[in-house]
């Protein structure tokens, strides 16, 4: 109550009342009142769905809302508590100014004195501060036993009869024709209307949070704000409706104060003015527009009503020195609470508290600044429209925070304060912006420029702070449901995107297979990032999601334990993604190291590129010259299901642990490996070789990564397989081709030499890959070929190696094609052949090495599920 009562209850609300008449005026105390009973409903069931430490309303938005919101509605509210206490010390120092002047002291002139009272005021009320809650409590009682006396004092004056001398001054006592004239507004001047004079009274209202403010220091925040809150309005509003009619039933809007304008008789001939019913004539200073005294006149009505003048400024003095107090408490604590939670930078000096009960007092001397810098503002009419767009802003947040908790029906959300509506929360947060607007629209639009610039801010900076806030639970909401909707829509290959399983192991020990998938996925497509774990190690899952946010990968990662590299990506297959978010492409690293590796390892990988196509999946396999994996850089030992460094000996052999998330850095960015995808291409190449028509996921990977800053420049070449003397007609149909796709790719390149034989040495290089996993069984006497097979039978027989030699002499004249044509392009692209059920493991992997091998660039062996994934139809 003392913070809601203030200085404008004193020192203008009779003036209100007398400009918008007793009717609007009331109209006028009720809107306030109905904001603020919004208001303080959702601040009730914010204080009660959990416990309020210090930082009251800041800390009751940010911990509903998040960081996002909270952080600039806690910068506005520190501000708006600086200037509310502004605002009461200016009206305190502006009584001591004209109680000066009644005794003819001066100290400069009229405005430079209420600066200096107003200095000094301030001074001494942050020495207060500074003594401790103990201290301001006290002083707080004091204040509140005056400010009843003081009311009770003009309630006591409207009832004794007038006397002559107050008669001059326009005080009659109850009198129905002063009522009934009081009742219409009366706007003395082109600018005056309902708004300003709303504007003007609204920071009468604002005091609501200060319970909410100082929740840190309350014993039962949760019970106490409600109650406290809520009977401070009633009482408060009681308070100004009594007075604001009171007032227009006992003073006219305009006398003289002399007594000599007594009317003498009955004689009212050339009356004006409401005096001249009541036997006086206040003519002469109506029409010439110098009365001192009425309602409309004099600020000070109320101490010339009350049965005891001094009372009433004793009054002013309560009331403005226990709101200033208690904005000067208030703000330095909200403030602490925002720098403690290190949102914004260059702040955190401010955070630090003092004594037992953690007073900040860096804080109170940056509040005691600023609010000494806007009562040199010297006017009280300039400073309230500034503070109710602040706190009306404040508001309609606090509002909103209290309706996004109610509609996302978050578990979270359990009120204690049963008694409000998400409706009427939602009718608050607008009637406040709206009311912003209405009342000071240039510091409303600058209002939310500020808060939007410190929106964005924290939203780019994303700030490491969790605390369950009521966006987490709207997104969770948002995402079920279009999740769910997204379920019952038919596939159509217009909306097809390649939605990526990528086996990347731990995501940070191949960065490049990481960038490569995130160059065509990301803000486009799903991608899911499976480590298959061969053993149980310590959860890792935390620290690897935030290298991956660091990088700014748009990925989930899926850890899974299985025996092999086959079961787990065959479960992984199977149970990835939600609805219509599953993937439909798998991406791998290509096993390098494959000639060093067990017979079971390459069975392994082979078999899982088996599963991928018998599952309908898309699949890509992309190579590095230099090799995938960054393990060696860092201090944490390779997952074997992926890529071991030692061929494993047995079934037996388990790969060790990686390192757990405690004992791996998290300093920035500071295992963060560049990979060429994250580089600029310039005007390089991007060569497709479509060897075989997949349904076109060959030709939408380079499209999708052209659609990217880094790649915008990079041309894109298809080479395709054709005769010599077919040559234009075929490169004209795949250019037609191309541009009915609505692909940019018009540099069409036929391979008219593809079934030329190989090169000898390169042939013979093929050869001696394969050598170690041949059977040479025909070589072999006295051996039956089924013993061989029994011991090894993963070994190629010269049966096999003869049957698919057409095959494999095709791979290496095509990678000599390729090594001729794209030495030196951005990234190769060329069709993957399917593994055939009778061909050997060991020959399909040399196949893929002979296919990319020798290349300076990125290589990707690609192929799709055989469906179209383009189209040329609108339909």
């Amino acid at each position: 109550m003392l913070n809601i009562w203030g200085v404008i209850l004193f020192l203008r609300l009779s003036w209100i009342t007398s400009q918008a008449g007793i009717l609007l005026t009331w109209v006028i105390i009720l809107m306030s009142v109905t904001v603020t009973s919004v208001t303080a409903l959702s601040v009730s069931a914010i204080a009660t769905n959990g416990r309020v430490i210090s930082g009251g309303a800041y800390f009751m938005i940010s911990r509903t809302l998040g960081p996002e919101i909270g952080g600039p509605i806690g910068m506005v509210f520190s501000l708006a508590n600086a200037l509310a206490c502004a605002l009461n010390t200016v009206g305190f120092a502006e009584v001591v100014r004209d109680l000066m002047q009644e005794f003819g002291v001066v100290m400069v002139d009229s405005t430079n004195d209420v600066r200096i009272v107003g200095v000094i005021t301030v001074t001494m009320l942050l020495l207060i501060s500074l003594a401790g809650m103990e201290w301001e409590s006290k002083t707080q009682f004091l204040f509140f036993f005056v400010l009843l006396v003081s009311l009770s004092n003009y309630l006591v004056g409207t009832i004794i009869p007038p006397s002559q001398e107050k008669q001059a001054q326009g005080f009659f006592g109850y009198r129905s024709e002063i009522f009934l004239t009081n009742l219409k507004p009366n706007w003395r001047q082109p600018e005056d209307n309902f708004f300003q004079m709303f504007a003007i009274f609204f920071p009468s209202a604002i005091g609501i949070l200060s319970g909410a403010n100082i929740s840190g220091d309350l014993k039962d925040p949760a019970t106490a704000i409600p109650k406290g809150t809520l009977t401070a309005i009633f009482w408060t509003a009681v308070s100004y409706l009594g007075i604001s009619a009171t007032l227009g039933s006992c003073v006219v809007q305009d006398a003289s104060g002399n007594i000599s304008d007594v009317l003498n008789g009955n004689i009212t001939d050339g009356c004006v003015g409401q005096g001249c019913k009541l036997g006086w004539n206040f003519t002469e200073c109506i029409q010439s527009k110098s009365c001192k005294y009425g309602l409309a006149n004099n600020f000070k009505v109320l101490g010339q009503v009350s049965g005891f003048g001094y009372l009433i400024t004793a009054g002013v003095f309560a009331a403005s020195l226990s709101s200033a107090l208690g904005f000067l408490v208030s703000a330095p604590k909200i403030f602490q609470c925002l720098c403690r939670d290190k949102i914004y930078p260059f702040i955190g000096f401010f955070a630090k508290g003092y004594g037992k009960n953690d007073e900040p007092l860096r804080a109170y001397v940056l509040c005691y600044v600023i609010a000494v810098a806007f009562i040199l503002i010297a006017k009280l009419d300039t400073i309230a429209p500034l503070i109710s767009n602040f706190f009306l802003c404040s508001y309609s947040l606090i509002n909103f925070s209290c309706f996004h908790a109610s509609i996302t029906n978050s578990p979270g959300w359990r009120p204690s304060f049963h008694y409000y509506s998400k409706w009427t929360a939602l009718f608050g947060a607008v009637i406040s912006v709206v009311l912003m607007f209405l009342l000071t629209w240039w510091a409303a639009l600058a209002t939310f420029c500020l808060i939007l610039f410190l929106f964005g801010y924290v939203n780019y900076n994303k700030p490491k702070v969790n605390w369950g806030s009521s966006v987490q639970a709207g997104t969770y909401n948002m995402a079920l449901s279009y999740s769910v909707s997204l379920s019952g829509v038919e596939d159509h290959v217009k909306n097809f995107r390649p939605q990526c399983l990528v086996l990347t192991g731990p995501p940070n020990q191949r960065p490049a297979l990481v960038d490569f998938v995130g160059a065509f996925t990301k803000h486009i497509s799903l991608m899911i990032c499976g480590d298959i774990i061969m053993t149980r190690p310590q959860d890792a899952t935390d620290w690897l999601v935030k290298w991956m946010n660091r990088r700014k990968v748009r990925s989930f990662y899926t850890p899974f334990t299985a025996d092999s590299l086959r079961v787990g990506a065959r479960h992984l297959l199977q149970a990835s993604g939600l609805g219509k978010l599953r993937p439909n492409t798998l991406v791998l690293g290509f096993k390098t190291n494959w000639r060093d590796s067990s017979p079971e390892s390459i069975e392994d990988y082979i078999n899982t590129i088996s599963d991928t196509f018998d599952s309908n999946y898309c699949l890509c396999i992309l190579r590095m010259m230099e090799g995938l994996d960054v393990s060696e850089q860092f201090d944490f030992k390779v997952n074997q299901g992926f890529e071991p460094d030692e061929p494993v000996e047995n079934d037996d052999q388990q790969s060790p642990e990686r390192k757990s998330a405690d004992d791996v850095s998290d300093k920035g960015t500071g295992d963060q490996i560049e990979t060429v995808f994250q580089n600029d291409q310039g005007k390089k190449t991007i060569d497709v070789y479509w060897i075989a028509d997949d349904g076109g996921m060959t030709l939408l990977v380079p499209y999708l990564l052209t659609r990217r800053k880094r790649w915008r420049s990079c041309k894109v070449r298809v080479f395709i397989v054709g005769e010599e003397q077919n040559m234009e007609e075929g490169r004209d149909e795949m250019i037609a081709l191309l541009k009915r796709f609505r692909l940019d790719f018009n540099d069409v390149k036929v391979m008219t030499d593809s079934e030329k034989r190989a090169q000898d040495k390169n042939l013979s290089r093929f050869v001696d890959s394969v050598a170690p996993f041949r059977l040479y069984d025909e070589q072999q006497e006295g051996v039956s070929v089924q013993e061989l097979r029994q011991s090894a039978p993963w070994k190629i027989s010269d049966k096999q190696f003869e049957a698919f030699k057409l095959k494999s002499e095709s791979k290496v004249r095509l990678n000599e094609i390729i090594r001729r044509n794209s030495q030196h392009t951005a990234l190769v692209l060329v069709s993957l052949p399917v593994p055939h059920s009778d061909c050997p493991s060991a020959l399909y992997m040399a196949w893929l090495d002979t296919l990319t091998c020798g290349l300076h660039c990125p290589a990707v062996l690609i192929r799709g599920n055989q469906q179209n994934v383009l189209t040329f139809y609108c339909q």
